[in-house]
Order: C-alpha cells, then sequence, then structure tokens
C-alpha cells in the first residue's frame, strides 16, 4: 500500500491544505473553496505517494503527467505544488486570482511550473490527457517498441482528477470511449463524484450511471464510498490507486465519492461551497474542527512544510533510477537515443523537405490531395509525424498507410498497430481537436487532425485552447468553401474563415495552390504554432510559377503573385481557390487597360508578423482600389482593402449545386468581378 509510511505530519499537511484553500479564497474574494478543500487528501497523496515526478525539473521527461480537469478547483493543484517545492511559494497563494501571480484562476500551461496543461473549460483535461495516453504509447513505439510491457523507462502514467461538470461535458465522454477502444491501461482518472455545481444538486440534470457508462466504454471502474463522517475514505481510495497503477490493458475510472467543502459545518455539501468565499465565520469554524488556530490565517508550520518537501527527495531518487537506466538504453540503442535528442530538441532533420513534391502547371489539383502528397512525403523523413480524421480520412487525405492504424494489439480491426501512424479518431472532433492538444502538450510528436471546416466549430473549443497555451497542434480542415458543391449549405462554410481568424494567436492557412500547401506545411512544421490547414474540395489550377511570384513566399504570408503590367491601379487579394479567380479577373482588366496585380495571402497571421515596408510594398496603400476575394464573409478584409476597397466576398448561407454553379451565381465570376471594379473606377 502506498500509504504504509503515513504519519501525524501526512494528516497535518491534509489540514494544512484544507485551511489554505479556505484562506486564498477568502483573501481574493472570490474563487472555488469546497473542491479544493474536499480533495485536499486525495491530490496530496497522489504527489507524495504515487505520481512519478521530480519537482527539481518539471519538465523530466520520464514523469507522469498529472491534469487537475476540474481546473476552477485551481488550489488543489497550487497547493500541492508548493508543498512538492515547484517555485510556488506562500505569497503565490495570498496572490491568488491577482494580477501577474503564479497561481491565477484557472491553471495556465507555461505559466505556472508543474502545470501540465490550461483547464478551466469542463470536460478539456479529460479529453486531453486521453491525447497524451496516446502520445506517451505512441513516442514508446518510436524509441522502445520492444521493451515488455511496464518495462520501458517510456513507460509512464497520465493521472487526472475530474469533476462531475468534466463528464457531463460531451467532449469527455468522446475523448472516453475512444480511450477505451484504444485501451490505454496508462490513463488512470480519479472522479470527484460530490453531486453538487453551481445549480445545486447535480441530479437535477445528472443521473446516468456513470460507472455503468464507463465500463460499457472498456474501463475498468473502482468505487469508493465516503466514510462515514463524509470524509473522503483515503485507505479505500488508496487501494483504488494502487490497482489502477496495476492496471495496464484499460484505463481506469476511480469514482470516488466525497462531500463539497468537508467539514464546514454550513458550507459542507452546499452550492454555495462551490464558488464563493466560506466567509470568515464559517473558516474559524471549520478550523476548529480540523484542530486549528482560527484565529490565524496561512497558517503553515514548519515542521509540515520540511515534511511535506521530502518529496523532492522521493522524486530526485526516482530520477536517479531512471537517469541509470535511460544510460543503459542510450548505449543499447544509438539511433534511438539521437532520435530522441532531435526530438527533445524540436529540430527537424537536415534536408527533411527535399523529397516534398513538386506540382508542375498544366494539371488541376485539389490542395487536399496536395496535402495528402505532403503529408505522404513528409511521414518519410519525420517518425515521429502521425495523425489522421474524424472518420473523414479518404475525403481530407489525411492518411498515413506507411504503419498500420493506431490501435491496441488486441484489436481484431485489420492492419491494427500499437503503434501505428493512422489514427481512427471516429465521429468525434472536438475530442479529436483536445487530443492534438495533448499529443502537442506530450512533447516529442507532432500530430495532425482532419475534418470538414464547416465542423471546425464543434472543435473551436480545443483550437481556442491550442492558441491559449501555444502549442504546436496542427488542425487540418478541408472541403473549405462553396466549392464542395452538392452537399449545401449545412456543408459549406461561410463564416468560419472569419471566426478561426478571430482566435488570437492562431494562424489560419489557406493556400492557393498545391505548391502553395507544400510550403505552407513546411511553415507549420518549422514555426511549431497552433495552425489550421484550410483545404479546397475542387481542383484548382497549378500556378506556373515560372511567370508568377516564388512560392517560398509563402511564408510571408501574403505576396505578389503576379505583378501589373505598370504601377498597380487595382490590387486583387485572394486566397484559397479564389486565388484562381483572382488570376482570371486580372486577365480581364489588364485586357481593358486597368493595371492590375493579384496578391495571394494563404495566411494573413504570416503576413502580420511581417514589418511595414513589406506589407505597403505588397498592398501599396496608393493603388486606386484594393480588392478582397475570398468566398467567405468579409468581416476583417476591411484592414487591407479600406474604407474604399470592394470585398468580393459571401454574406449569406449557400446551395446544393455544383462549385461552378455556385461561384457563378453568387458573385464570383472574374467577369462580374471586373465589371464591379470598373465601376468603382468610374
Amino acid at each position: 500500500m502506498a500509504m504504509k509510511n503515513w504519519t501525524e505530519l501526512d494528516d497535518r499537511a491534509v489540514v494544512i491544505a484544507r485551511a489554505l484553500a479556505m484562506d486564498s479564497v477568502q483573501k481574493a474574494g472570490h474563487g472555488h473553496p469546497g473542491t479544493a478543500m474536499s480533495l485536499a487528501p486525495v491530490a496530496y497523496n497522489l504527489f507524495q505517494n504515487h505520481l512519478t515526478h521530480d519537482p527539481a525539473d518539471p519538465n523530466w521527461l520520464g514523469r507522469d503527467r498529472f491534469v487537475l480537469s476540474c481546473g476552477h478547483s485551481s488550489l488543489t493543484l497550487y497547493i500541492q505544488l508548493y508543498f512538492s517545492g515547484y517555485g510556488v511559494e506562500l505569497n503565490d497563494l495570498k496572490s491568488f486570482r491577482t494580477w501577474n501571480s503564479l497561481t491565477p484562476g484557472h491553471p495556465e500551461y507555461g505559466h505556472t511550473a508543474g502545470v501540465e496543461m490550461t483547464t478551466g473549460p469542463l470536460g478539456a483535461g479529460v479529453a486531453t490527457a486521453v491525447g497524451m495516453a496516446m502520445a506517451a504509447r505512441y513516442e514508446r513505439g518510436l524509441l522502445d517498441p520492444d521493451a515488455p510491457a511496464g518495462k520501458s523507462i517510456f513507460d509512464h502514467n497520465i493521472w487526472v482528477i475530474c469533476s462531475d461538470g468534466d463528464l457531463q461535458e460531451g467532449v469527455s465522454g468522446e475523448a472516453s470511449s475512444l480511450a477505451g477502444t484504444q485501451q490505454l491501461g496508462n490513463l488512470k482518472m480519479i472522479y470527484d463524484d460530490n453531486r453538487i455545481s453551481i445549480e445545486g444538486d447535480t441530479h437535477v440534470a445528472f443521473t446516468e450511471d456513470v460507472s455503468a457508462r464507463y465500463r460499457a466504454y472498456g474501463w475498468s471502474v473502482i468505487e469508493v464510498a465516503t466514510k462515514s463522517d463524509g470524509d473522503v475514505d483515503l485507505l479505500a481510495l488508496d487501494a483504488a490507486m494502487v490497482a489502477a497503477e496495476k492496471e495496464t490493458l484499460k484505463p481506469t475510472l476511480i469514482r470516488m465519492n466525497s462531500v463539497i467543502a468537508w467539514p464546514a459545518p454550513k458550507a459542507r455539501n452546499t452550492a454555495e461551497s462551490h464558488g464563493s468565499a466560506l466567509g470568515a465565520e464559517e473558516i474559524a469554524a471549520t478550523k476548529v474542527l480540523l484542530g486549528l488556530n482560527p484565529e490565524e490565517s496561512f497558517a503553515t508550520p514548519a515542521e509540515v512544510i520540511a515534511h511535506v518537501r521530502k518529496v523532492k527527495e522521493r522524486g530526485a531518487a526516482l530520477r536517479a533510477d531512471w537517469d541509470k537506466n535511460f544510460a543503459t538504453w542510450k548505449s543499447a540503442n544509438p539511433d534511438r537515443a539521437t532520435l530522441l535528442e532531435r526530438l527533445v530538441s524540436k529540430e527537424l532533420p537536415a534536408g527533411w523537405d527535399k523529397e516534398l513534391p513538386v506540382f508542375a502547371p498544366g494539371k488541376d489539383v485539389a490542395t487536399r490531395k496536395a496535402s495528402g502528397d505532403v503529408i505522404a512525403a513528409i511521414a518519410k523523413v519525420l517518425p515521429e509525424f502521425w495523425g489522421g480524421s474524424a472518420d473523414l480520412a479518404g475525403s481530407n487525405n489525411t492518411v498515413i498507410n506507411s504503419a498500420g492504424s493506431f490501435l491496441p494489439a488486441s484489436s481484431a480491426m485489420a492492419n491494427a498497430n500499437p503503434y501505428g501512424r493512422m489514427i481512427h479518431f471516429g465521429i468525434r472532433e472536438h475530442a479529436m481537436g483536445s487530443i492534438l492538444n495533448g499529443v502537442a502538450l506530450h512533447g516529442l510528436s507532432r500530430c495532425f487532425g482532419g475534418t470538414f471546416a464547416v465542423f471546425s466549430d464543434y472543435m473551436r473549443p480545443a483550437v481556442r485552447l491550442a492558441a491559449i497555451m501555444d502549442i504546436a497542434s496542427i488542425f487540418i480542415w478541408s472541403h473549405d468553401s462553396i466549392g464542395l458543391g452538392e452537399d449545401g449549405p449545412t456543408h459549406q462554410p461561410v463564416e468560419h474563415l472569419a471566426a478561426l481568424r478571430a482566435i488570437p494567436n492562431f494562424d489560419v492557412v489557406r493556400p492557393g495552390d498545391a505548391n502553395e500547401v507544400r510550403e505552407a506545411w513546411k511553415v507549420i512544421l518549422q514555426r511549431r504554432k497552433p495552425a489550421g490547414l484550410l483545404l479546397s474540395r475542387q481542383n484548382l489550377p497549378v500556378v506556373d510559377r515560372a511567370t508568377h511570384g516564388d512560392v517560398a513566399l509563402v511564408g510571408k504570408g501574403a505576396y505578389i503573385l503576379k505583378e501589373a503590367s505598370g504601377s498597380a491601379d487595382v490590387v486583387l487579394i485572394a486566397t484559397g481557390s479564389e486565388v484562381g479567380v483572382a488570376i482570371a479577373t486580372q486577365e480581364i482588366l489588364e485586357g481593358q487597360g486597368v493595371s492590375t496585380r493579384v496578391v495571394s495571402a494563404p495566411c494573413l497571421e504570416w503576413f502580420k508578423e511581417t514589418d511595414s515596408a513589406y506589407q505597403g510594398q505588397v498592398i501599396p496603400k496608393t493603388a486606386k482600389l484594393r480588392v478582397s476575394i475570398e468566398a467567405g464573409i468579409a468581416q476583417g478584409w476591411r484592414d487591407y482593402i479600406g474604407d474604399s476597397g470592394i470585398a468580393i466576398s459571401l454574406e449569406h448561407f449557400g446551395a446544393s449545386a455544383s462549385a461552378g454553379k455556385l461561384f457563378t451565381e453568387f458573385g464570383f465570376g472574374p467577369d462580374v468581378i471586373a465589371a464591379k471594379i470598373q465601376n468603382a473606377l468610374k
């Protein structure tokens, strides 16, 4: 039993953790004390006795990952980071939820050492942890595939604490279902079933048998009831955690009953304790029950802190043992050790892009098809590159056939390979986005996931989190306009480009031809930023680079694709499939004596990063007329075309017809655009 060395000092540490949760929220005047109080023994036992971690190195490769999916209970994590010596100190707890503190209202990845992901949107932590668990298995396949189960230095666990709210969100169900199919035995989730949310008893909306649901998903489920006084039954919970650690064939759900805000005499088991300070009187009464001085705030006896910080010694011992085994592994696997060194440094191998396809002009190619060809070429040189689709691989062209389907060895499906490179996410777009984030956070591999652009709506919370965390998730969205044709308006994105561009720190990339796709992939892999690649269903002309702009300029976000015959009176700015429309429009205007430049703008975010001189060179404000051409709403384009410019856009939903018919009917015919420009010039 992990608690065999539990002492009176451990009991006191749990008491102090409960008190710190109350005091921190009380000082801030707002926050979520109740769950942090009831979870104090749970998180303490996890960090002290179960979690493989080294507080001296929060990024240690051999560590377990811990995700607090119920991010509103951030103090649950912050207090353990303080106890464990991660750099969070008592003053940080006193600065809870204040400007520039290490203890913001919800845990933020990259801001506080020991926080493995940004949590707060409920369900996201569960789904992202599934991605971490998948990444751990895939990376083991890259580095140590032949080691017996549980015997590789790269084997580790992903621990999650989640809440009723997490399991009500659909994304957690999507991801948990996939986790069961994938038999992710390295995933261990503690479900804090306290039956309280903001509106009170969760049974007003959530009465299902969660245990039965997770057993149906294919999880191992262990139930832990509270003690008779309402406190967490730590002995039973510890036994469940030990059993979970031994389970390697299934993910494990520990369904643990608790009483929120235990042992507060009035606030326990109330909705108010979920998201409000308890008040001085209730805190004092609770401290009396805990055996503390009610007059003291933020009490941290030196002997207790000295005791809890011994976890650093445990971590150092685990690290030293791991380092010895790592040295042995490196000696026995020099090629894989070289690969690992590159993956840790986040470098691409020299010449990695030399064999990427070059598309010759004269044959039209859909950018989704070009992307599929590029993916196949990348996969040949980057073993860390893997991905799949939300049941649309053939349509998205997101197939990697070289190493089978990522499925457990026991799967009866054809081409199943526990280390395969083709992920079948199923029709679970939101979970797919979160799983991609989990893979990116885990750190060593690069993963992509595809669906239709219109379904980016389902993924938006995950995309936004990727942007907040600034992680290298890659989202592929094909069928990016009315050009997908006959499937009709439900499948034709209209507002989506603008909506995606509205997300800060997110690269929206819409290549105009096959060679722009190649260059876009190069930039995405090199930048290591969250990015979405928008691709056409329909075939598009491959631009002849002998007579048009250098495709290497794609990395600047926008560039002169076809220069005007003289000083440009008109500048046409287009993205994606509309680049071809702009070229055809230029031909008409030039034939009418209007000097016209065509600018391809595959990524406005990259363009904004260039200096003002370059921006002014590409899109000069001295031109008489600047025109944007994009088959979506015009929102955002005024920044580039000005108040007097023309936006050729789509301000309504599409229809079911061929791409050519729709472009003509909705005003994207080159002759119609040329006529509008001529009228404006007059």
